[in-house]
């Protein structure tokens, strides 16, 4: 169907036409839609937002069409090129203009200002550029007092703010954040906005210079700051905003304490930010009533002292890295219920933890790793029935696991790594908690031997219950944690947490995801999780005995692999060269005995491998990238041989240990003879040198271990000559 001439849809009546969200594509359907709808004289709103829609012609069919449109609607589309001059030529009675989340490019035109009817402009979130006063020159601004909103926000615009800005005194909202602006924004730039209610100006370099008397002519309830010079002194001229619900003041140069009038002017907020930060000194425990439970992000000060228990009002509370030094007790906090998301971790909060959980109920995440809490886990966590991570690690708790802690059956992280904890490791974690994603007991007392029932918790990929005290044998039933035979994230919870109230979405505020410290490749990182990827078994520095179950093998997921440090024996069964993503893999330090099996070379991903200090036998394998590995990985066996040793093995006949001369060549006359082809065949050319000595190398085994033995040295002189 190519046109619609003479369809009763579309009658000269038509005045509204929605078409959003219709997997619209640039086709001959669509331009004969708005061509023949714009032919309708009394059509005044055009919808197509939420499409596909890519082609300029789309603007095009639009400019060529007898229209008195006063609404069009085109965001979340891929429309690229310029901004058209059409706008500015035929659309006369234009009032409503949505063009964000498209890809358009170009600078912003200065016609928009010429359009005497226009009240609402929206060009957010494309790839516009220039100066942002190239808006404001050539233009007569005829609509200055009928303009609203304008969002110029995540575009690429430079440039100082215009005090021509102020032309605009009926602006109601002006979002300029996510752009690359600078210099000094004063009260000439603000005071003619006497009617403005969302102002946002974060992730620039812009520098507010307001003098300290200041009295705003509005009153926000949207104020967003964020990365701009807003210190070093808290702002007084804040003082006068009663009536603000978001403000975002992070990352803004902000030093000293905050004043008290501040903290009693909150009761109207839900969004909060002034994280990262240098504000000081204690939190006055006032009292205010904070009516919608809001999301308080105060983390990366330098606050101090008690926790105020009026924060516990909030439904996110994120205090990390302060130096709080004390939690007060939640039995009187009756408005604590709003609590989800409660983050102390990085403080000095010392004691024990408090013993009233069931009035933080409706936690969903609580993190108090890195304090210097004590004592005994209370039994009374048993009642955060909706929790989805607990993390304690790197605190002073002991005693056992209480067993109102199998009511987590919603739980996703359990992280209580470096304590003092003991015991053995309650079965009721793989039966209650089936959930778990990651698990830490790493660094505790626990003994014993490590429970079957593990094995049930099928969207498991981190597991470590390292340095610990752990006997007895590896369960064989380890096949069954089901994520670790898959790639890729497997589990069905992710811990991130965006932002959205009142249908707003805060592009400017970081969302809150949920951090984890794990040791990969020998050192430890700390991790966002959100999808986690990384799929880890980590059982080192205990007591474990008997053999590596071959079982293992069918964990085609995992990416790490740590058993080094225990008193296992026996052979390396073959199935581990199943491990196809291995990249780490320590069996370092244990009884193990026989020969490596030749099908862990062929573990095309596997860049850190240590096997020493057991009872290996043999050759080590020289397939593929194995050559690589050198003798750390393999020393402290004294039956192994081959080239990483620089030891050769019995039955090799006339070959000789390979040492080097002090000038840096090689004493076996073969190696000469080898060498100088290679250089031959770099002089002679890359087609016939280099295949020419690649066919000898693949055919004769004692020259392809010649030539990667030279990649290798090669690269060490590089790396010793650089380094």
């Amino acid at each position: 169907m190519t046109s619609f001439e003479g369809t009763s849809i579309f009658t000269s009546k038509l005045q509204n036409l929605y078409l959003r969200n219709c997997s619209l594509r640039d086709d001959n359907f669509v331009i004969s839609a708005i061509t023949v709808a714009n032919s309708s004289s009394s059509l005044a709103s055009l919808d197509l937002s939420s499409n596909l829609l890519k082609s300029p012609s789309i603007f095009d069919c639009l400019f060529n069409s007898t229209t008195n449109l006063r609404t069009l609607q085109l965001y979340d589309n891929m429309l690229e090129g310029p901004i058209p001059d059409g706008f500015g030529k035929v659309m006369n009675s234009l009032e409503v203009l949505y063009l964000s989340h498209n890809k358009l490019q170009g600078e912003i035109p200065s016609f928009f200002g010429n359009i005497c009817t226009l009240r609402t402009l929206y060009l957010s979130n494309n790839k516009l550029s220039g100066e942002i006063s190239s808006l404001f020159q050539n233009s007569s601004w005829c609509n200055r007092h009928v303009f609203q909103y304008l969002d110029l926000s995540l575009n690429n615009f430079t440039g100082t703010l215009p005090k021509s800005i102020g032309l605009l005194s009926e602006l109601l909202m002006l979002s300029l954040d996510g752009n690359h602006l600078e210099g000094d924004v004063t009260e000439s730039h603000l005071s003619n906005f006497s009617k403005l209610e969302e102002l946002s100006l974060s992730n620039n370099s812009l520098s507010l210079k307001l003098v300290p008397d200041w009295v705003p002519p509005f009153q926000l309830f949207y104020l967003g700051l964020r990365s701009c010079k807003l210190g070093p002194t808290f702002p007084s001229w804040l003082q006068t905003q009663r009536s603000l619900t978001y403000l975002n003041i992070s990352d803004t140069r902000l030093n000293g304490s905050v004043p008290e009038w501040f903290w009693n002017n909150l009761q109207n907020m839900e969004i909060l930010d002034m994280s990262h930060n240098n504000l000081t000194g204690p939190i006055f425990n006032l009292q205010p009533r904070l009516l919608f439970g809001p999301l308080i992000f105060l983390n990366s000060n330098q606050f101090e002292g008690i926790v105020p228990s009026f924060l516990l009002q909030a439904s996110f509370l994120l205090l990390n890295e302060n130096k709080f030094s004390y939690l007060p007790s939640f039995c009187e906090q009756r408005r604590a219920t709003f609590v989800m998301i409660l983050d102390l971790s990085n403080n000095a909060i010392e004691g024990q933890l408090p013993d009233c959980w069931n009035s933080v109920h409706n936690l969903r995440i609580l993190d108090l790793s890195r304090n210097e809490l004590s004592g005994k886990i209370p039994e009374s966590m048993g009642s955060l029935v909706h929790l989805n991570a607990l993390v304690l690690r790197n605190n002073n708790l002991m005693g056992e696991f209480p067993s109102t802690l199998k009511n987590f059956s919603y739980l996703v992280v359990l992280d209580v790594r470096g304590n003092i904890l003991s015991g053995s490791i309650p079965s009721w974690i793989g039966e209650s908690m089936n959930k778990l994603v990651i698990l830490n007991m790493q660094q505790n007392n626990f003994s014993g031997s490590i429970p079957n029932d593990l094995c049930n918790l099928k969207h498991l990929q981190l597991l470590d219950l390292s340095w610990n005290m752990l006997s007895k044998g590896i369960p064989t039933c380890l096949k069954d944690l089901t994520a670790m035979s898959e790639q890729g994230f497997s589990g069905n919870t992710m811990l991130h947490y965006a932002v959205s109230v009142k249908g707003y979405m805060f592009l400017d505020m970081d969302v809150y995801t949920l951090n984890i410290i794990w040791r990969w490749k020998g050192v430890e990182h700390e991790f966002k999780i959100r999808r986690p990827s990384l799929k880890s078994i980590d059982l080192s520095s205990n007591s474990l005995t008997g053999e590596i179950p071959k079982e293992i093998g069918y964990l085609v997921g995992l990416i790490s692999l740590n058993l080094s440090r225990n008193n296992l024996s026996g052979k390396i069964p073959s199935e581990m060269g199943n491990l196809s993503f291995l990249e780490s893999l320590d069996l370092s330090r244990n009884h193990i005995s026989g020969e490596i099996p030749f099908s862990l070379s062929e573990i095309d991903f596997l860049g850190i491998l240590n096997l020493s200090h057991n009872s290996l036998s043999g050759r080590i394998p020289s397939g593929r990238h194995f050559e690589t590995f050198d003798v750390s990985s393999f020393e402290g066996n004294v039956g192994l041989c081959g080239e990483q040793l620089n030891k050769t093995c019995p039955g090799d006949g006339n070959q000789t240990t390979i040492k080097p001369h002090e000038h840096g060549t090689f004493n076996d006359n073969e190696d000469s003879v080898f060498y100088e082809a290679f250089y031959m065949s770099m002089g002679i050319g890359y087609f016939i040198g280099f295949w020419g000595l690649l066919g000898p190398i693949l055919l004769w085994r004692s020259w392809r271990n010649y030539y990667i033995i030279f990649v290798n040295k090669l690269i060490n002189y590089i790396y010793a000559w650089f380094w």
